[in-house]
C-alpha cells in the first residue's frame, strides 16, 4: 500500500510505503527528500529562514540550539581562519555545503577554494572544500559518526571536530566510502594546520580559548 503526498515536492510522489501483510509488523519507510525538493520547501514557505534544519541522507534533521561556548568558539575560529587565510580561501560560517543529491549539511565552518563571487552563484560542492569544521559539545557523538561518515563518503579531504568537552581537536583525513582513514586527537597544547595550507598552523589553545 502506498500513501501519496500532493504538495510542492511532486504530485503523486510516495510519502511512505506500507507492505500490507497480516502476519508481520508494518514498519513505515521514510520518504527521503532530494536537495532540490528541500529547497522547494523553503521557496514555498514550508521551511522558514529561522528553521534550524539541515538535509542529512535525505532526512530533514533539526539542529541543536547553539549555546554561548559553541557560538564563541565559532566566532573565534572565524577570526583565526580569516586572519590566516585571507585572499587564499573563502571562510564560510554555518552555511550549506551540497554534499550529495540527498545531503546538504551546514557545518559550523568551512575553508573553501577561493572564488571571486564567494559562492553567490551556487553552494559549494565537496570538490570546493579544503576543510570543514564542526564545533561540538552536545553533538560530539553525532558529529563523529553521522557527519564524519557523510563528509568522508562525499570526499571532503579534511574534517576537524572541536570537542569543547574534552578540550581537544579531532583531525580526520584520508576520506573514503567507509569513513576517514586517519583520525588523531590534538590536545590543547598542540598545533595543527590544514592540509591545504601546511604552513598555516593554528594553536589548539587559540581555537578553544581560555
Amino acid at each position: 500500500m502506498l500513501l501519496y503526498v500532493d504538495n510542492v515536492c511532486g504530485i503523486g510522489r510516495p510519502l511512505f510505503r506500507y507492505h500490507a501483510r497480516s502476519d508481520m509488523v508494518v514498519r513505515p519507510q521514510p520518504r527521503l527528500f532530494t536537495v532540490e525538493e528541500y529547497h522547494r520547501m523553503g521557496e514555498a514557505g514550508i521551511l522558514g529562514e529561522d528553521d534550524r534544519v539541515e538535509l542529512i541522507n535525505g532526512e530533514i534533521v533539526r539542529m541543536n540550539p547553539i549555546g554561548s561556548p559553541h557560538a564563541g568558539c565559532v566566532n573565534r575560529l572565524n577570526a583565526l581562519l580569516s586572519r590566516h587565510f585571507a585572499g587564499q580561501a573563502v571562510v564560510q560560517v554555518q552555511n550549506p555545503v551540497r554534499a550529495s543529491d540527498l545531503s546538504e549539511p551546514q557545518p559550523d565552518l568551512g575553508l573553501l577554494q577561493f572564488r571571486s563571487d564567494y559562492y553567490a552563484e551556487r553552494h559549494p560542492r565537496p570538490s570546493d572544500v579544503l576543510l570543514l569544521i564542526e564545533v561540538s559539545d552536545s553533538s560530539v557523538a553525532y558529529d563523529r559518526s553521522v557527519k564524519a561518515a557523510l563528509y568522508a563518503a562525499a570526499g571532503v579531504p579534511e574534517l576537524w571536530i572541536v570537542d569543547l568537552n574534552l578540550r581537544q581537536v579531532e583531525c580526520h583525513r584520508n576520506p573514503g566510502p567507509d569513513g576517514y582513514g586517519e583520525v588523531r586527537q590534538i590536545a590543547a597544547d598542540g598545533r595543527l594546520a590544514p592540509l591545504a595550507f601546511p604552513e598555516g598552523a593554528l594553536s589548539v589553545s587559540e581555537i578553544l580559548g581560555a
